[in-house]
């Protein structure tokens, strides 16, 4: 009897299983909740950030200002988040929320590019601990993001009759790609994003030589 109960599986393991699987969902609903609340935040705080593109530069503080206000809302969430996925390995369920962290960065950046300031507690690529925080790649893709959308906006100025922010857009954006050809990037999408740099310093350069064949380069 005993050799016939050898070859037998305890039932008990699968019932662990379970409770584990059961766990891990209930780890992720509430993660998934809390990202799906910051979606709807960024979405808003891009929807008044786009607004540049429509506003003179004299206007633009306002747009700032209103950004900054929906910018604190995702601040909370991504403080909310932090206290949530810091009770949990960081590796195991970040891709979670990674995008939306971009996103979040994005608009803070963003932000304080048109003038406006929205700080931010989340540490940065914590080597101590295994706790929620923002990674170097994520930072960087956020930075991709930020040229990608000053290289829109240097054509708009020109729209608008802004003839210098395309000058200041130009030299931003060189310096970040200067500092981008100094990293041996790894991560492949981070890599083929940011090998795209090089053609929005190109667009922002044909729009800064299109105002200088015209004369509409402000003297300095």
């Amino acid at each position: 009897m005993a050799e016939e109960n050898a070859g037998m599986v305890n039932p008990a393991i699968f019932e662990h299983l379970q409770l584990k699987i059961d766990e891990d969902t209930s780890i992720r609903d509430e993660l998934r909740e809390i990202v799906q609340t910051l979606e709807k935040q960024e979405r808003s705080a891009q929807s008044i950030l786009s607004r540049a593109h429509s506003t003179p530069t004299s206007q633009l503080q306002d747009v700032a200002t209103a950004a900054e206000a929906a910018i604190r809302h995702e601040i909370e969430s991504i403080s909310r988040l932090s206290r949530t996925a810091s009770n949990h390995p960081y590796y195991k369920y970040n891709a979670t929320w990674t995008r939306q962290v971009q996103d979040a960065c994005f608009t803070i950046l963003l932000c304080g590019w048109l003038g406006g300031f929205a700080s931010e507690a989340v540490p940065v690529n914590l080597k101590d601990r295994d706790a929620f925080h923002l990674t170097i790649e994520e930072y960087l893709q956020s930075l991709i993001s930020l040229v990608d959308e000053l290289a829109r906006l240097a054509r708009n100025s020109v729209t608008l009759g802004d003839y210098s922010r395309p000058l200041q857009i130009s030299q931003f954006i060189k310096d970040l790609h200067a500092g981008f050809q100094i990293l041996n990037l790894k991560n492949d999408s981070l890599r083929k994003r940011s090998d795209g740099i090089k053609y929005r310093v190109k667009e922002v350069e044909d729009v800064v030589y299109d105002l200088s064949l015209r004369n509409l380069v402000p003297k300095s």
